[in-house]
């Protein structure tokens, strides 16, 4: 099929920073572009060829929707999976495959299949109610501290809190969640698959992610993670096997834990480009958004090793502040040699939400580390 400056119709399904930036790639290429979200101010609403308001989880919106494009794909995976299935019986192309969302879309299934497949995991527990959490601690089924997610619409820090203590559990949501034990872990990690329509596969290399204590939220990402090799070819081995099993079609982001004695555990995974992709823009040969095109129209994979060491820093939203937003001190982040600002189009900020990111590469890890400090300490997302 002939996808360049032709009549081919490529549909995502949500309109955020992740699809603006697929839609970089896709302008490039000259790719016909038919974006969904329920937002009229999406990021995606000022890029692509055809936008549409609507909402991901509706059957009808999702069905109709995809009816006219030839390949579907997802920026984000809470999406009406129904909808999904039912577009691909009726012979449109959906990556990654409805299968493969329904394993990943709520956690509980999700750790499900690496127990199932013998991917390691942090222990769990599964509920259908969270009041079900304290009969199990009276009971001892389970102990203080746990790490709780909601099996379903976690994102971004959300759906995620550890509990320390009964109090804890005050005001989460009542439905489905999984309790995880705590792990003692080292650091953070993060492998990105891309798995072609043809079958090909390619790695990136392992990220070291730092985390904001309070938002649960990446902070740094850090490429290559500052890892002994052999880490880091365990970390590709336990991601590549939830890859093979998971049978996605296009990017697999896989976050895991190395442990004190230097293990790998699954924390949880994404099917789409990820945050801790993005430094790949500027420090990688094929970023992860090109990356994503290329695996679901089935061209070949590009070059997943990095011309220069990266560090992401994530630009969110200031406490205390929400509203029309203000970008302080830009100019000054710009002087900085390495430097390179990405900015989301979301007008309003409020604490804690992905406003932006920043890409600092430089051949001295050290250097791009002490840079990306400064970068932080710098720039401030606050509102008018």
């Amino acid at each position: 099929m002939d996808y360049f400056s032709s009549d081919f119709k490529l549909g995502i399904l949500g309109g955020g920073q992740l699809g603006k930036m697929l839609l970089y790639e896709t302008r490039k290429w000259d790719i016909y572009t038919k974006v969904m979200d329920a937002s009229k101010d999406a990021p995606c609403s000022m890029a692509c060829n055809e936008f549409v308001i609507g909402s991901l989880l509706d059957f009808d919106a999702v069905y109709n929707f995809g009816k006219d494009v030839d390949v579907l794909t997802i920026e984000i995976e809470n999406v009406n999976l129904d909808a999904l299935e039912q577009l691909e019986g009726e012979g449109i192309t959906v990556y990654p495959p409805t299968k493969a969302l329904r394993t990943i879309q709520n956690k509980a299934t999700q750790k499900l299949f690496y127990t199932d497949n013998n991917i390691p995991t942090a222990p769990f527990s599964r509920f259908a109610y969270l009041s079900e959490i304290e009969d199990a601690l009276s009971n001892g089924g389970i102990t203080l501290p746990f790490v709780w997610k909601s099996a379903r619409f976690g994102y971004d820090g959300q759906g995620v809190k550890i509990v320390r203590e009964l109090d804890d559990l005050k005001g989460l949501p009542a439905g489905e969640c999984i309790v995880e034990h705590m792990v003692n872990f080292k650091n953070e990690l993060a492998v990105i698959v891309a798995r072609s329509s043809q079958g090909a596969i390619k790695t990136y290399p392992v990220v070291e992610m730092e985390f904001h204590p309070e938002a649960n939220q990446v902070e740094y990402v850090i490429c290559p993670a500052r890892i002994p090799p052999a880490v880091a070819k365990k970390a590709i081995d336990v991601a590549l096997k939830v890859s093979a099993g998971i049978e996605h079609v296009g990017l697999l982001a896989v976050e895991l834990f190395q442990t004190q004695d230097d293990e790998i555990l699954v924390n949880e995974v994404a099917p789409r480009p990820h945050n801790s992709g993005h430094y790949s823009i500027e420090a990688s040969y094929t970023n992860q958004f090109e990356q994503h095109i290329r695996a679901i129209l089935g061209l070949p994979l590009g070059n997943t090793e990095s011309k220069v060491a990266g560090i992401m820093v994530n630009l969110v939203g200031a406490e205390g502040h929400t509203g029309d937003v203000v970008y302080e001190h830009m100019e000054a982040v710009l002087e900085i040699p390495g430097v390179t600002p990405h900015i989301y189009g979301k007008k309003q900020t409020r604490p804690f939400r992905k406003m932006g990111h920043v890409t600092i590469v430089n051949e001295d890890m050290a250097k791009a580390r002490q840079v990306a400090q400064e970068v932080k300490e710098i720039i401030k997302v606050i509102s008018k």
